[in-house]
């Protein structure tokens, strides 16, 4: 075996250009939601390729598709890797199917230098972890890791009232394997940053030591509406008001915590929103995000306190609900330093971060020693059919991901 064996970039770009036009969009990006028919086509393309490397694919319930390439005792637990297939709206080519074709590329990295692995190592496409198309996002990974029921997963609807479990039978992929049935050694997610942190700092490898927790509230302030015209501004109960200035509020507790810190109001329904009348009810949402759940307490009382303040000060009654909670995530310390070595060895600078968005390897950390590795994306923009990385970053990821399952993996 070479000393350092290196993933073939030009093929793996090849792959992630060839991948990206099954739901191109004019923009760039793609449109690839989770169950359509162009996921089923990424879908069969992706067992294609998997079974053209000398994998075998199996599909479970959910639709996650494992890729398996034998180690030389398949008795042991595998070493793991993957991501998901399916996108935003419009989304990016890179979003997600980076983390599958790299772990591909790695099985056919393997395979181009014959090297047999003491443990199989396995490709997981998950289903559905945008969650644009079935809420909640990475339900199938949820479902595998036992955080919902099978039930659960199958049930969830789309727009159209279409279940999770009705489309996975009209794309044919509706699979008979058991739900999170086998040990795993180990794993590795490959994802882009969706963050600008790395590409600023002139680096190229995130080493991911965990995911911020999460906090979703939805408030509603009730004043009362009124003629825009004849209402003089002391007689008015003005429910935007209250709303303006939590904004500001929730703002100024996110800058606090400084660069682990996100707050944000990112939803907002104005009743009766019209131009002429002094809005009397205004329903909206609330995130924090840190990876402390001390500093997320701490958040939620300031919060509670302050909201109470602005509606009290302004005759607002209030109704603040929290909606969700997502504790923070600790990637496993060998793992973690696996990617830190495999980083220093190739030569790749690094740093270690906080994922600050939700992944499959969140959930997937709960039931496996787990952890990801970051590249930079441009202008740290996702989520949108301009996203874009370089060439030269995505082979890196790839000799990463390679180098730190073959730690685990033995060889």
């Amino acid at each position: 075996m070479s000393a350092a064996p290196r993933i073939n970039g030009a093929r793996l770009w090849d792959s992630l250009m060839e991948m990206a036009q099954i739901g191109g969009t004019p923009k760039g990006g793609v449109s690839r939601l989770a169950l359509t028919e162009e996921d089923r086509i990424g879908r069969d393309l992706f067992a294609r390729w998997a079974t053209e490397a000398g994998c075998t694919v199996r599909v479970d319930a959910m639709g996650n598709m494992f890729a398996r390439r034998v180690g030389r005792d398949d008795s042991l637990a595998p070493v793991i890797t993957g991501s998901h297939g399916d996108s935003q709206p419009a989304g990016g080519k890179f979003d997600g199917i980076y983390g599958v074709l790299a772990g591909l590329e790695v099985i056919r990295t393997l395979n181009d230098h014959d090297i047999q692995t003491d443990r199989s190592i396995e490709v997981v496409n998950w289903t559905n972890e945008e969650g644009s198309r079935f809420a909640p996002a990475m339900i199938a990974s949820g479902v595998y890791t036992g955080v919902f029921d099978l039930a659960y997963g199958l049930s969830r609807t789309d727009a159209k009232g279409i279940t999770l479990g009705e489309a996975l039978q009209t794309i044919g992929y509706a699979g008979n394997e058991p739900m999170g049935d086998r040990e795993i050694h180990a794993a590795f997610e490959l994802h882009i940053e969706q963050g600008p942190i790395l590409e600023a700092q002139g680096l190229t490898i995130g080493v991911v030591t965990g995911a911020q927790g999460q906090r979703w509230y939805e408030i509603e302030l009730t004043g009362r509406s009124a003629h825009a015209g004849t209402t003089p501004m002391d007689h008015r109960l003005d429910a935007l008001l209250g709303l303006a200035r939590v904004v500001e509020a929730v703002n100024a507790m996110g800058v606090a915590q400084g660069d682990e810190g996100r707050a944000t109001v990112g939803w907002v329904n104005v009743f009766p929103n019209s131009r002429n009348v002094v809005p009397g009810r205004v329903v909206f949402s609330v995130e924090f995000r840190h990876p402390n759940e001390a500093v997320l307490e701490v958040l939620d009382w300031q919060l509670r306190q302050e909201v109470q303040g602005i509606a009290d000060t302004i005759g607002l009654q209030l109704k603040l609900e929290q909606i969700f909670q997502y504790a923070p995530i600790a990637f496993d310390a060998d793992c973690i330093d696996r990617v830190e070595r495999a980083a220093s060895e190739l030569g790749y600078s690094h740093r270690r971060m906080i994922s600050g968005a939700g992944h499959d390897a969140c959930y997937l950390s709960k039931v496996a020693p787990t952890s990801m590795i970051f590249v930079p994306c441009v202008n740290g923009l996702s989520h949108n059919e301009a996203e874009h990385i370089h060439p030269h970053w995505s082979e890196a990821g790839g000799n990463v991901l390679l180098h730190a399952m073959l730690a685990k993996a033995g060889v």
